[in-house]
């Protein structure tokens, strides 16, 4: 007898979601971060532990389980939108699923335009992965803020589960934390059961100080997840920008005893990048960490390499990466 299909997931069935704090920039404004120490901590993250066989494995396996499989392009069709949402049910070729004696895995969300949330949501029926949009005018969310809050409304009442939005770079770099708290809490309003992810852009703050300062502020405003980047600017996901946004997640939860999520995005394209942020989330927030609910990967492209590397796990050769579905 085949299982009944999953429902579609209900956000509020999560931990405990940020409610928020007022602002208080006294959190924040005299935060000192060590540049040099947090790229020497970042870069000997993966020289220290080292995971062999099943263990490589198995924290692969991990890495598909909390991917956002995306497809944020100009051509965007309802078919494209079908297949991503296909391989997001079905991740692994079947003879690997089977040799690694897993009877089903599924990626974290399928993340697309809000166009395109109502096909993702027909694709993904009775599958149980959420959908998540962008919105917020992005990647640049230099839009009026009453129409990127319509585009929050509108990619929700298309079904969207998780929003992600987009920060106004300029309120951090002009260090205006009242407005920076405003809009996104304004957007936080605006998504009401959807989860938010709040993208920093960090390779547009400028700064590590700027990076923390801004991560602080979506979290004390209501972020259920803290985003690196859109994918989209000239710098995206680094190790040390990651170290940065997870000291800040650790030091709002030792306040507020809320736990923030993280997303790190763009950039990450191997296996080899999948295991060296987990690496970091284990290291540096522990086991706990290492959910869907809490960690989320923001790099579609590394999927077919993670598919490689299981393949050569399970039968000892690589096959031709043109073998693997790229998402």
């Amino acid at each position: 007898m085949q299982n009944a299909p999953a429902p579609r997931p209900d956000p509020s069935a999560h931990a405990p979601r940020n409610a928020g704090v007022p602002l208080a920039i006294d959190w924040f404004d005299r935060i000192a971060v060590n540049t040099p120490a947090a790229e020497r901590r970042a870069a000997t993250l993966t020289t220290r532990r080292s995971l062999k066989k099943e263990w490589q494995a198995a924290w692969l396996v991990n890495a598909i389980r909390c991917m956002d499989l995306t497809t944020l392009a100009g051509d965007d069709t309802e078919n494209r939108v079908a297949r991503l949402c296909a391989k997001a049910r079905a991740p692994l070729a079947d003879h690997i699923l089977e040799e690694l004696g897993l009877e089903a895995l599924h990626t974290g969300a399928v993340c697309v335009y809000p166009t395109m949330v109502a096909a993702a949501v027909r694709a993904l029926e009775g599958s149980g992965i959420p959908v998540a949009s962008v919105a917020t005018g992005f990647p640049a969310g230099l839009m009026p803020l009453d129409l990127r809050l319509a585009e929050i409304r509108y990619a929700v009442d298309q079904g969207a589960d998780e929003i992600d939005i987009v920060i106004t770079r300029a309120h951090v770099l002009a260090a205006d934390w009242s407005a920076l708290y405003d809009e996104i809490a304004a957007m936080r309003a605006a998504c009401g059961a959807a989860h938010m992810k709040a993208i920093l852009a960090t390779g547009d703050l400028k700064t590590l100080r700027n990076v923390y300062k801004a991560s602080m502020v979506a979290m004390q405003a209501g972020a259920d997840f803290i985003k690196t980047s859109t994918g989209k600017e000239g710098v995206n996901a680094t190790l040390p920008v990651s170290l940065v946004m997870l000291r800040a997640l650790r030091d709002f939860g030792a306040r507020t005893g809320f736990r923030v999520g993280f997303k790190p995005a763009g950039g990450m394209k191997t296996a080899k990048d999948a295991l060296a942020w987990q690496i970091l989330m284990k290291e540096e927030l522990g086991t706990d960490w290492l959910r869907p609910d809490l960690f989320r990967l923001g790099a579609s492209s590394m999927l077919g390499d993670i598919e490689r590397q299981l393949e050569h796990h399970v039968t000892g050769r690589y096959a031709s990466s043109s073998r693997h579905a790229l998402a």
